[in-house]
């Protein structure tokens, strides 16, 4: 698309102009979310264009706080990624990226980056000593650069040790009982006695804090950060108990430090128990992913005034419907606006769709194709096919489909 992303084009001389609203989620491992919405703003514009009709396409790139929530924040705000010396989970050595607003007030963060799984593929996990600490260089470098909020997104981790190694790399100490400070990763968090935040960067508590967060699970307990992702993390059953009895520890000492016991709160147990310090001693909020990537794009007014949507990821399933983009972007759109969404598969069946509010959903599928021909021809497959659906919606541009059947519960 010619146009920059998020910015407005219309037609002269023809108003009004139908109003397409393009927010796609990356379709993972074929187009970015930044590639889905060029290639959706232009098979709209075309099929708009075609028959005449003067429209306005807004090209949101979105996504659901997870993998991809940084270039998808990168490409609607129209910066370019920043880069740090730091280390990956098991203290490698590596560069990480992350961005800035426009402003200069808002930083974002994929602690993956840092401390997640693909870092550390090359070598065997090492679940007990897997750190966070490399994060803390990413939010070192916001911090010097003054912005005043940041968006910290942490699917992806590697670590189980609270977010300890992220706020010792901050300046915070995790004390044993004789003074000395704990080494990295979680699995010698049950000798944890004290804390010393005498040297923790002031910066760190000025600063606002926005953890996107899509679990619900507690930080302790069969239902916890060790017991439910530890394994995936490398961690046997011997560690995940070691890890447990450390978080619980770490939760002890928060709640005698702070005077807050948050090992219950649903959804500190994501990322290995990252969120419970950073609420606990930095004043955290953690939300969801989608709601916190629509708060700062301001998606919510852009989709107030539109015509029509066009939405989309690689797969639309029924998990697609409970907190990811295209729900995000169904519960934020007008109830009388039409939302499309185009996806790489189309699994939902009529009356999950009917019930969802969705208006009709299409695969970018041209005949029978491998995956790997999928995923070559995913962006001009995704031009085609919003090519087709708007060609088809132009007949009547300003007739929005109806919302959810009201006598569906």
């Amino acid at each position: 698309m010619s146009t920059a992303l998020h910015a407005h084009d219309e037609t002269v001389d023809a108003p009004p102009a139908v109003r397409v609203v393009v927010i796609p989620d990356s379709f993972k491992g074929s187009a970015s979310a930044v590639e889905a919405a060029e290639a959706m703003a232009d098979g709209a514009r075309e099929a708009y264009t075609d028959r005449g009709i003067p429209v306005s396409v807004d090209a949101l790139p979105f996504a659901d706080g997870g993998e991809g929530t940084l270039d998808a924040l990168l490409g609607a705000w129209g910066t370019e990624p920043l880069t740090v010396d730091t280390t990956d989970a098991l203290g490698r050595p590596t560069r990480a990226r992350f961005g800035v607003s426009p402003d200069g007030a808002t930083g974002v963060i994929e602690a993956a980056e840092a401390n997640g799984l693909p870092g550390i593929a090359d070598v065997p996990l090492q679940a007990r000593t897997a750190s966070s600490r490399g994060v803390g260089a990413l939010v070192t470098a916001l911090l010097d650069r003054g912005v005043a909020e940041i968006l910290l997104c942490i699917g992806g981790s590697a670590s189980t040790d609270g977010g300890t190694g992220m706020l010792s790399a901050l300046g915070a100490r995790f004390l044993a009982s004789d003074g000395t400070e704990l080494p990295d990763g979680g699995g010698r968090l049950g000798e944890l006695a004290s804390l010393d935040l005498d040297r923790l960067d002031p910066r760190a508590r000025e600063v606002r804090w926005r953890v996107a967060c899509d679990v619900t699970n507690p930080l302790v307990g069969p239902e916890g950060a060790a017991a439910v992702f530890g394994p995936q993390k490398g961690a046997d059953p011997e560690d995940v108990r070691v890890l447990d009895t450390g978080l619980d520890r770490l939760a002890d000492v928060l709640t005698e430090t702070t005077g807050s016991d948050l090992r219950d709160v649903p959804g500190m147990g994501a990322a290995g128990g990252m969120p419970v310090t950073l609420t606990a001693l930095l004043g955290a909020e953690v939300l969801p992913g989608s709601q916190m990537v629509a708060e700062v794009l301001g998606a919510e007014k852009l989709l107030a005034r539109a015509d029509l949507v066009l939405t989309g990821e690689g797969r639309f399933d029924s998990q697609s419907l409970g907190g990811k983009v295209v729900d995000a972007v169904r519960r934020l759109t007008p109830q009388n606006v039409p939302v499309v969404v185009i996806a790489g598969s189309v699994s939902v069946g009529r009356d999950e769709l009917r019930r969802s509010g969705i208006t009709a959903a299409f695969s970018i599928a041209q005949g029978p194709r491998t995956l790997d021909q999928m995923r070559d021809e995913a962006v001009p497959a995704i031009t085609w096919t919003a090519f087709n659906c708007c060609r088809l919606l132009a007949h009547h541009p300003r007739q929005p489909a109806p919302g959810p059947d009201p006598a569906t519960p």
